[in-house]
């Protein structure tokens, strides 16, 4: 249910980003009766879909989901169950925003800008760490969390775990935020990266290149100390370390703080910590 609400909280889609997406609809056949995609998209494939299935490709390559997601949301529901081939495909595009086809007729590059978002239990019957609930045993879970290898983690900015729904939480009667009104918070924080960035070529605050992380990520002197002890003991790479400064930059943007404060590098951190308690 909060996959399929992202894309009503994401901004609107350009003119330009209506074009891309719809030429990749079009050499799928898939163009709807207007003839112009104006929604993002959201694909949600099933997890026995081939890595092909997911890459594109065929006698004559076509674009597969993680173009047909192009600008919008790509969902991996039970993220282990997929193939760990196919999850592997997904490194390039994350990275480059476009997945390369190497076939005998050619070469074909297909753009793949979207939002990975994936869900999945923490062993095949559901209840680990609970072990009053959980019978898997050590090796059968380590083989389960080890079909996401250690770099598909790496390019994943949040991870999160969720509890429970109590009976309570399930009949409250409290009214949540809508989408609307999250969306203004998301649009005001695009304001202010767009005035941060302009004229560099940058787009977001998850597209700074790591020679800029020092002037668009600022961190005092005792924060430095904060994240160092954080970089050894949760033993991040290079990637990892700077996602949660983009992260911590990007929290700050939505309370519309210029600085990033130590609740905004405290609450990015905590988004990995999931990394070191499943995996590690």
């Amino acid at each position: 249910m909060t996959a399929r609400r992202i894309p009503g909280i994401l901004p609107p889609m350009t003119q330009q980003e209506q074009l891309e997406l719809s030429k990749i609809y079009s050499v799928c056949g898939m163009l709807p009766g207007s003839g112009l995609m104006e929604e993002r998209p959201f694909r949600s494939p099933h997890h026995t879909i081939s890595p092909g299935g997911l890459a594109g490709g065929g006698s004559v390559p076509k674009p597969g989901e993680v173009s047909l997601a192009h600008k919008g949301v790509l969902f991996l529901d039970e993220l282990p169950e997929f193939k760990k081939t196919a999850l592997e495909i997904l490194r390039q595009p994350m990275e480059d925003k476009q997945i390369q086809l190497v076939r005998h007729l050619g070469n074909y590059t297909y753009p793949a800008d979207f939002m990975l978002v994936a869900a999945m239990n923490p062993c095949k019957c559901g209840y680990y760490p609970d072990r009053t609930l959980c019978n898997c045993s050590k090796d059968s879970i380590k083989r389960y969390m080890g079909k996401i290898s250690k770099p598909l983690l790496d390019r994943i900015d949040i991870c999160v775990e969720t509890s429970q729904v109590t009976y309570e939480d399930l009949m409250s009667a409290k009214e949540n935020e809508s989408s609307a009104i999250i969306r203004q918070r998301v649009m005001m924080s695009l304001e202010r990266q767009k005035k941060r960035f302009e004229g560099t070529g940058i787009s977001y605050n998850s597209r700074i290149p790591a020679k800029y992380m020092e002037k668009y990520c600022k961190i005092n002197e005792k924060q430095q100390k904060f994240m160092k002890e954080i970089y050894e003991s949760c033993q991040l790479s290079a990637r990892g370390y700077h996602k949660i400064l983009k992260t911590a930059r990007t929290i700050a943007d939505l309370e519309d703080s210029g600085e990033i404060l130590n609740r905004h590098l405290n609450e990015a951190v905590c988004y990995r910590a999931i990394d070191t308690k499943y995996w590690e």
